[in-house]
């Protein structure tokens, strides 16, 4: 039968236009499937990491510090350092919230003031704060998040 479609035995003009436009028909269901099959669905964008503060400290920070900030987070004991309780900042300086220190050991791991942690021990949050998403650059909005939440968890 496909033989018949391809090198056809016609015995009329009729039979041949009929066949002519099967194989046109054929053709263009062939080249549908194929171009069906060769679509693919767009590349899944990845989903965009968190900017609001309280999102940002339990998926960043929670780990060594705890959910509360007091330092007691589930890695804490592993740690040769003691980690430091966040809702005491202000109480350590003489009860103003210390932004700048803040800001630069999470960017920087450390300030001129002290180091942070000692010796680093603490990861630097700023490069992977300010990584690209969606041609946005939303590494000082989760930074600013980031501290104004540390500010809100403080103990009077």
């Amino acid at each position: 039968m496909l033989q018949d479609v391809f090198c056809p035995i016609t015995s009329s003009p009729e039979e041949a236009k009929v066949q002519r436009q099967v194989r046109i028909i054929l053709v263009l269901l062939v080249s549908v499937v194929i171009s069906a099959s060769a679509q693919t669905a767009p590349p899944r964008q990845p989903p965009m990491r968190p900017v609001d503060g309280a999102t940002i400290f339990r998926n960043n920070c929670a780990a060594c510090h705890g959910l509360e900030g007091r330092g007691n987070g589930p890695v804490s004991k592993a740690l040769n350092r003691d980690v430091p309780d966040l809702t005491t900042l202000s109480q350590r300086n003489q009860g103003a919230f210390p932004v700048t220190h803040v800001r630069t050991i999470i960017m920087f791991g450390a300030d001129n003031l002290r180091p942070a942690h000692g010796s680093k021990t603490m990861p630097i949050w700023g490069p992977i704060f300010h990584e690209i998403e969606f041609d946005q650059d939303l590494g000082n909005v989760r930074l600013e998040n980031i501290t104004k939440y540390l500010e809100s968890i403080q103990r009077k």
